[in-house]
């Protein structure tokens, strides 16, 4: 299992909060609201590229560490079961799914919310926010008018398809919209789990370094974009955008790159133009 991060059996519930308007005053008392506690029968384990075992696990019998891993494979292929029913979902009612990774302090909120504000974006938006505690992200999407649902994970690093399905019941995102699904800040393990969604977009800001694509391979390599964000810093940095695009396309020959800024508006015009480009 997964220790190293959190995401064992012990520690596989969620929470489900439909934001309202008192919410913005009431961010401590979060457990009074529309809570919908989640099966802790369900284990979201799975093995996760990178990670370092603790000692004990060097300890372990080999068909004990045999039958972990099956208990992993497992749970992938119920998360992939359950990705293909919320496809098929997003599918029917003509939904773009939009799936937001990044590590902790990459502007991922800062720019969903200039996403949502954008006069060029035509298409109603709904917006799922994956956070292990607090509802702070929510409420500021909140803010902005739309329908947001906030997911805490507790313990787990990351959404998985569950998860999605259980709040898209509460959200009911309406036929023909753009659904904004913003992760858990993690580049490792919401890699690995597929929510049924229509794109996935990674997003690094310069100041984290040119090395991120070759440091987490699979994230870029399971991107379909890549937003660099916070280029108006780039006259103050040591860094190489050029260099920064090189390794992610070594990873990854088809992912896409757009360069923004979420503060001052630069680039946006080219993010919110694929948006709109692939909502039909």
């Amino acid at each position: 299992m997964c220790d190293t991060c959190g995401c064992n059996d012990n520690n596989s519930g969620y929470t489900i909060l439909k934001i309202q308007d008192h919410d913005h005053h009431n961010e401590d008392h979060q457990e009074h609201d529309h809570n919908h506690p989640h099966n802790h029968d369900h284990h979201h384990s799975h093995p996760h590229p990178g990670h370092e075992h603790q000692p004990e696990h060097i300890h372990q019998h080999p068909e004990s560490r045999g039958r972990i891993i099956e208990i992993e494979k497992d749970a992938l292929q119920k998360n992939n079961l359950m990705a293909q029913r919320n496809r098929g979902y997003f599918d029917a009612k003509n939904i773009l799914a939009v799936n937001l990774v990044s590590s902790p302090g990459s502007g991922k909120t800062t720019i969903l919310e200039k996403t949502i504000l954008s006069k060029d974006l035509k298409k109603k938006v709904t917006v799922i926010e994956g956070d292990q505690q607090t509802i702070s992200d929510a409420t500021r999407i909140h803010a902005t008018g739309v329908q947001v649902i906030q997911i805490n994970t507790g313990n787990g690093c990351h959404l998985d398809a569950l998860m999605v399905h259980s709040a898209c019941k509460e959200l009911n995102p309406p036929e023909n919209s753009l659904l904004m699904i913003e992760n858990v800040g993690n580049l490792i393990c919401p890699a690995m789990f597929d929510l049924g969604e229509s794109f996935r977009v990674v997003i690094v800001s310069v100041t984290e370094g040119e090395d991120k694509p070759l440091k987490y391979p699979y994230m870029f390599q399971t991107s379909d974009v890549c937003l660099i964000n916070k280029i108006d810093l780039l006259p103050h940095l040591d860094f190489d955008l050029e260099r920064l695009k090189s390794n992610a396309a070594r990873i990854n020959h088809h992912i896409e790159f757009i360069d923004l800024s979420a503060k001052t508006g630069e680039g946006f015009g080219k993010w919110t133009d694929w948006l709109e480009s692939k909502c039909c």
